[in-house]
């Protein structure tokens, strides 16, 4: 494995950063996580134009054109020879002083990683998840917008702490007020009498990749598909769920908080949205 970090590759055991960069110390960066599917790189555009708009929005210039950031990921991809796995694409503010203060890091660092990676095991498609509604609230947009993708991940990390001390597989996190928001790292979706429900971005939702993909493919089942405020309840009531992200890519749900959906098993137009985003994901991709 080659890993790349401001303009050279090192081997894995030799890739470093300084204990002074900002990203350690602060979580002072914006990253993405990128699919590899057939030696393709999946809606890599869409992931350098969110990468970018983070940046601009915690005001870090990472120092490179989207065009050479996207040269940058597919000569990591030739380098490492996946067919199929995982990007993990960062931006720090760079290197600076103990300090908090951003003017002190004269230069960000860019560094990518090309790897395998599963989040979930492969019975958990099967089966599907069991979901535990968390205390831990989504960040509200006027202290850190959770539209943003920075490296700051504290607080869905103590969402998925608080749902694994229950022995739960994944958390489901609302917002400040009391509507659902997301998973602890990935986007949800209900259906409900021919409507594909997500809630919007605005309620606390990353604007997620493969969610925007899964919207996009809905309407070929004639689904209806609505980004709107969604209760409890309504997750309680819903026909099927489902979770998406670039990593999960697309998984049922079965059951939340003690409550089956449906009838507890994966839903039908699930899985025929699980087999549309495969073969999606091999009709799409750059190549490397």
């Amino acid at each position: 494995m080659e890993i790349y970090i401001d303009g050279k590759f090192y081997p894995k055991d030799e890739a470093k950063i300084s204990v002074f960069d900002h990203g350690l110390l602060y979580g002072d960066g914006v990253f993405e996580g990128i699919r590899i599917y057939h030696q393709k790189v999946f809606r890599l555009k869409d992931h350098l134009d969110r990468l970018y708009r983070s940046a601009k929005y915690i005001n870090l210039d990472p120092g490179v054109s989207v065009e050479e950031m996207e040269g940058i990921v597919l000569e990591s991809c030739r380098r490492n020879g996946l067919s199929d796995g995982y990007i993990r694409l960062i931006v720090t503010r760079g290197v600076g002083t103990l300090g908090l203060d951003p003017k002190k890091c004269p230069k960000a660092s860019i560094i990518c990683i090309v790897d395998s990676l599963a989040i979930y095991p492969k019975e958990y498609y099967e089966r599907g998840l069991v979901l535990l509604t968390v205390s831990t609230r989504r960040n509200i947009g006027s202290a850190l917008d959770p539209q943003t993708k920075t490296m700051n991940y504290l607080n869905n990390i103590l969402a998925k702490l608080e749902a694994d001390r229950s022995g739960f597989e994944e958390a489901l996190m609302l917002n400040a007020e009391g509507y659902v928001a997301e998973a602890a790292a990935d986007n949800l979706f209900i259906i409900t009498k021919k409507k594909l429900l997500t809630p919007a971005t605005y309620l606390g939702a990353l604007p997620g990749i493969t969610r925007a993909a899964v919207l996009e493919i809905a309407p070929e089942f004639d689904l209806e598909t609505h980004e709107t405020h969604i209760t409890l309840p309504d997750v309680y009531s819903a026909e099927e769920c489902f979770l998406t992200g670039t990593a999960a890519e697309v998984i049922p749900v079965v059951e939340v908080d003690g409550r089956k959906i449906g009838d507890g098993k994966p839903g039908p137009l699930t899985q025929r949205l699980i087999e549309r985003f495969h073969r999606l994901t091999r009709e799409e991709g750059v190549s490397f």
